[in-house]
């Protein structure tokens, strides 16, 4: 089976390329054995930032209404990729 592959969107005129890059570490450090990779796109739209899994689209800045934090968006991907997967104190409030 192919494994999910994430792609960030981000605008590069807002200056979100480290924040991207510091996202794909995160998830790339937490779900390496689930995931095939981590892709960083700049967008062409203004103030783009969405997280998607293949073509799914798992977060978007604007719906949102601003940035996720890490912890949610590790738990929202973890669902995604493999639903159970303990993520320690990630997990914990």
């Amino acid at each position: 089976m192919t494994k999910p592959v994430v792609t960030i969107a981000y605008c590069p005129k807002c200056k979100w390329l480290l924040r991207a890059a510091y996202m794909a570490q995160e998830f790339l450090t937490t779900f390496e054995e689930e995931l095939g990779g981590v892709t960083l796109q700049p967008g062409e739209t203004a103030g783009i930032y969405r997280i998607y899994v293949n073509d799914q689209l798992l977060f978007d800045r604007k719906e949102y209404g601003g940035f996720a934090d890490i912890r949610e968006l590790k738990q929202w991907l973890r669902d995604r990729v493999r639903p159970g997967k303990d993520l320690g104190h990630t997990d914990k409030v």
